[in-house]
């Protein structure tokens, strides 16, 4: 029996190779005759970078930047030959913020801009940029400012690439502009199609997540408008332009393409020749609901493994009602990895002990089924 292993990470728990590993050893547990194929997955958000390094055998960097509050953070970055991948979440992941501490007025992409200059001295000609994750909401303003844009109130005072100073914008210098960026290709992995502003954009829909209130997300919102008017009015309205909190606006209007985040991981560790010959799917993420659909990496598995007619198993540290959903989209069955009644603290610590478990179960109930019949 063929099993492929093939989850994004569970967030605050496990990373995707981790989440992989765990998969498989509580398959091996119930099955030991079992051949078990690990493929670690992200859909552009965090594990981007881990998964398309070891799906293109490229060299892992690493370099200091500004996480989104302005300290520094130890991100890591990934080239082979002269294509460059970066993910947002190294840099300005919001998982690296205690929420008591999120403050998305002050926070910007400085350090991604960071990782980009870094890549181009490097002597890329080819990034692929991992977007999801992030804590800020600047409209990529940080990752221009550190390109070489520059930002001006009506008095030519430049201004800080966050949101509180971008209040006061009223024009926008490119002059500066790293000249290197007309001279290479931009890929922007991308999971949303969200655009820049209004009801379904950035601020509305993904603030919250990063600590802004209803008084915040209506200020956010002015600003990105104000941001995109100064520079490129036009890109605000394309899909995944309000990825990463207005990140996706910037690249496009840098010249990027959007492709979704799943397939191009997808493409570069192989999955579809994994899934040949396989007998199960095993895929799953930290919290599943109904929007794990919209881009999400179990959704892309269970679109794959539904081409080769083999079924999957979508696991979950937590199953929201309107999850059944999935159901209808290629996914055979759902479980919660959770014991009933375990504290979050708990669950997200013992994540992999739970996943283990979990699938070994399933397996074991597989076994039990083949005996039967």
């Amino acid at each position: 029996m063929k099993v492929v292993c093939a989850p994004d990470s569970f967030k605050e728990s496990m990373t995707a190779a981790h989440a992989a590993a765990a998969m498989a050893a509580g398959v091996r547990a119930a099955r030991p005759d079992a051949i078990v194929v690990e493929v670690p997955l992200s859909d552009g958000g965090e594990g981007f970078v881990a998964a398309l390094a070891a799906g293109l055998g490229a060299d892992l960097r690493h370099l200091t930047v500004p996480d989104a509050l302005g300290r520094p953070t130890r991100a890591a970055w990934a080239l082979a030959g002269d294509l460059a991948v970066i993910e947002v979440a190294q840099a300005v992941g919001l998982e690296s913020i205690a929420p008591a501490e999120r403050d998305v007025r002050q926070a910007t992409t400085v350090g991604v801009g960071e990782l980009i200059g870094a890549a181009l001295d490097a002597g890329a000609r080819r990034l692929v940029i991992g977007l999801g994750g992030s804590a800020t909401n600047d409209g990529g303003a940080g990752l221009l400012h550190a390109l070489g844009v520059r930002f001006r109130a009506a008095d030519g005072t430049k201004l800080a690439p966050t949101p509180a100073a971008l209040a006061h914008l009223t024009s926008v210098d490119t002059t500066g502009l790293d000249p290197r960026l007309a001279e290479v290709t931009l890929e922007a992995a991308c999971d949303v199609t969200h655009p820049l502003c209004g009801p379904d954009g950035a601020s509305a829909v993904f603030g919250p997540q990063k600590g802004a209130d209803a008084g915040d997300v209506a200020f956010l919102d002015g600003v990105l408008a104000r941001v995109s008017a100064a520079l490129a009015p036009a890109e605000a309205h394309r899909p995944g332009a309000g990825a990463a909190g207005g990140l996706g606006w910037a690249l496009l209007a840098l010249g990027a393409t959007v492709r979704p985040g799943f397939d191009v991981v997808a493409d570069a560790v192989g999955l579809d020749a994994a899934l040949t010959d396989a007998d199960l799917v095993l895929t799953g993420e930290g919290s599943v609901d109904a929007q794990t659909l919209a881009g999400k990496a179990p959704a892309g598995v269970a679109r794959l493994a539904a081409a080769h007619g083999v079924p999957v198993v979508l696991f979950g540290g937590r199953l929201a009602p309107d999850a059944a959903a999935l159901l209808g989209a290629g996914v055979h069955r759902l479980v919660c990895i959770t014991p009933e009644g375990t504290a979050l603290a708990t669950a997200l610590a013992r994540g992999p002990e739970h996943l283990a478990a979990a699938a070994a179960e399933v397996m074991s109930g597989i076994a039990g089924d083949a005996a039967q019949s």
